[in-house]
């Protein structure tokens, strides 16, 4: 449908030539406009719009509204008037050609594949203490985003819980995990991304290893966006620490819960770390983990933190043999109804509710 096409206005020729290889390459169809009348009924309806100095200077002069997604490609450097008027537009980047035809061709793979609807969902997990449980929660978010009926993407961001992947029980799983990726550009392609990486129960798992690696901040960031726009559910279980790592997952997260079990310890080390989290302008919500040995309640621990309650969840009996045994499910108990009642916070729709 064209509404899924880029819009592209080039008056020079060698520019339409190869923008047109590089969108074929990637499968994806290009819509060419030739001028700014044209351009203005489908300006901020496309996906994304190429303009080469030429097309900035028509559609700056016709006074076109600002939008997202606008990318400038010129064979040279561009002068200053149509810089100027990239700026004015809301243009994303200029970009050179033939240096940039890798990251268009990425652009390109995109926008093919992208979703028709709204830009996805990502949350963040941080256990207010060690052994808190937020990996087997942040598991637990991601496989019920995935029975929703939606793609869903698991990041392990913490360089010491020994990978996510033996929390759901996925280590003998085939794909790539955080030492074999190689973030150059600084971004990815959402469907090369999701080729490489195993599956379980419909969630594709990007795991660490079990030898202490972290992934930088410029791969985490990639890898969420790319995520993001293809419209995934994106969860990632952070460590403590405020890293540069965590911070850039932080940059990119529509909702942060900190889990907390109900006793003092605890709740005093996740004090410490909403503090951290607000000085980065992160307001987090608390989930409350059973057993409560000393009779704590959810909402006294919530407000000795100062952090908005999500929920209570009760003691589950039976999970931690369960997982210790690889027999990962957030389908029924206290765990799978906080999973539920997060993705809800989170804005998550379940798409198989209604049957016709």
């Amino acid at each position: 449908m064209s509404e899924n096409r880029p819009l592209v206005l080039a008056t020079n020729d060698d520019v339409v030539d190869e923008l047109s290889r590089l969108a074929a390459a990637a499968g994806c169809e290009l819509e060419r406009v030739p001028d700014v009348s044209a351009a203005r009924a489908r300006w901020l309806s496309a996906p994304l719009v190429l303009l080469d100095p030429g097309g900035v200077r028509e559609c700056h002069a016709a006074h076109l509204p600002r939008r997202d997604r606008i990318i400038v490609v010129s064979p040279e450097t561009t002068d200053i008037s149509s810089l100027q008027g990239a700026l004015e537009l809301g243009a994303e980047r200029v970009v050179e050609l033939p240096v940039a035809g890798a990251w268009l061709s990425e652009c390109f793979a995109d926008t093919a594949e992208g979703p028709s609807g709204p830009p996805g969902r990502v949350l963040s997990v941080i256990g207010g203490r060690g052994g808190a449980g937020a990996s087997v929660f942040a598991g637990a978010v991601a496989m019920a985003a995935a029975r929703a009926g939606h793609s869903t993407m698991l990041v392990d961001c913490d360089p010491m819980a020994g990978g996510l992947d033996l929390v759901l029980g996925a280590e003998n799983e085939q794909g790539l995990r955080w030492p074999d990726i190689r973030v150059r550009s600084g971004r990815v392609a959402c469907s090369s991304l999701r080729a490489a990486l195993p599956s379980l129960g419909g969630v594709k798992l990007l795991s660490g290893a079990r030898k202490g690696f972290a992934p930088e901040p410029d791969a985490v960031t990639a890898v969420v966006q790319a995520s993001k726009r293809g419209g995934d559910v994106v969860v990632c279980d952070l460590p403590r620490a405020m890293s540069e790592t965590v911070a850039a997952a932080l940059d990119l997260t529509d909702l942060t819960v900190i889990v907390v079990p109900a006793e003092l310890r605890a709740t005093t080390s996740a004090s410490r770390i909403a503090e951290r989290l607000a000085e980065r302008g992160v307001t987090a919500r608390v989930l409350v983990r059973g057993p409560a040995p000393d009779g704590l309640r959810a909402q006294e621990i919530a407000d000795a933190i100062d952090l908005p309650l999500l929920a209570w969840m009760p003691y589950q009996r039976g999970l931690a043999v369960d997982l210790e045994k690889g027999r990962f499910s957030e389908r029924r108990g206290p765990l799978g109804a906080a999973a539920r009642l997060t993705l809800e916070v989170l804005g998550v729709q379940h798409k198989l509710r209604r049957a016709s």
